[in-house]
């Protein structure tokens, strides 16, 4: 329909969180841009606001500037997903929905008992998620961006999982050395750009008879299938007293041209008996 309204062809992204859509848009005039989100709103009956993303995702909170187009002009907004609510605001805390399938994954690998380390937890998604579609006894949810540990203490609230999901906020590797160390049966580590240097503090977050921790990370391959290999190069064969074995290992999606989001489901066991 957008190649319809312009008369040629554009390579458009769109991400819908919520009611709101954000679009990532090549060179268009304004009234093409104007056109492009008219026609989302009528296609997407349930988008109240669209949004046009005019950088990359950046910064230590990994955050994108955003210019409004069509509908209403906020950018709070309430996610549905697999039974779990997510308020947030899109410009003060980072929020994919294209993780949907990877949190509802994870969340069915957590068993009865369990306690979850969650860095980089954002407005709470994996951790509420799996509260909700797992049996854990605690999940600590860790971020360092202060508006999304407001989001997700209020995500907590909204999906009553009080007292199974503890919010935390600071940085990751100062809570796992400080107040998490050997509490956790299994640890996410979702923040591609930051996972190889955390994975040492997720060890550490590991009870001492074993554990899994969930590692993303962006890899450059022409296939997926090299890209999986690549893949399997980033995880080191020990760490902090553990060794290492990816038991699994799929893409998540692709992000670029030749670049692909990752995932390994990493066992980790005791170097020595415990």
């Amino acid at each position: 329909m957008v190649e319809e309204a312009l008369g040629r062809k554009v390579s458009l992204g769109l991400d819908l969180i919520g009611d709101i859509a954000i679009l990532r848009l090549p060179q268009v005039s304004r009234e093409e841009e104007a056109k492009i989100a008219e026609i989302v709103m009528r296609v997407h009956r349930n988008v109240k606001a669209v949004f046009k993303q005019v950088s990359p995702v950046s910064g230590e909170f990994r955050l994108r500037r955003l210019e409004h187009l069509a509908g209403e002009k906020r950018l709070e907004t309430v996610h549905r997903e697999y039974g779990c609510l997510f308020k947030v605001n899109v410009a003060e805390a980072y929020f994919s929905p294209r993780l949907h399938h990877e949190r509802f994954r994870v969340a069915r690998l957590v068993s009865q008992g369990e306690v979850v380390v969650n860095f980089f937890a954002g407005v709470g998604c994996f951790s509420i998620m799996a509260a909700k579609h797992g049996k854990p006894s605690k999940v600590y949810s860790i971020d360092l961006n202060p508006a999304a540990y407001r989001y997700m203490k209020e995500n907590i609230l909204l999906n009553r999982v009080v007292g199974i999901v503890e919010p935390m906020l600071g940085d990751a590797a100062k809570l796992a050395e400080e107040k998490l160390e050997r509490v956790a049966n299994r640890v996410l580590l979702p923040l591609p750009e930051l996972a190889q240097h955390y994975l040492p503090y997720a060890a550490k977050c590991l009870k001492a008879r074993r554990g899994w921790i969930h590692y993303y990370d962006f890899v450059e391959a022409r296939k997926p299938r090299e890209a999986l290999k690549e893949a399997l190069k980033l995880i080191p064969e020990q760490v902090e007293g553990f060794k290492l074995q990816t038991v699994y290992g799929r893409i998540v999606r692709s992000v670029g041209p030749g670049r692909w989001q990752i995932v390994l489901d990493v066992k980790a066991e005791p170097l020595k008996p415990v």
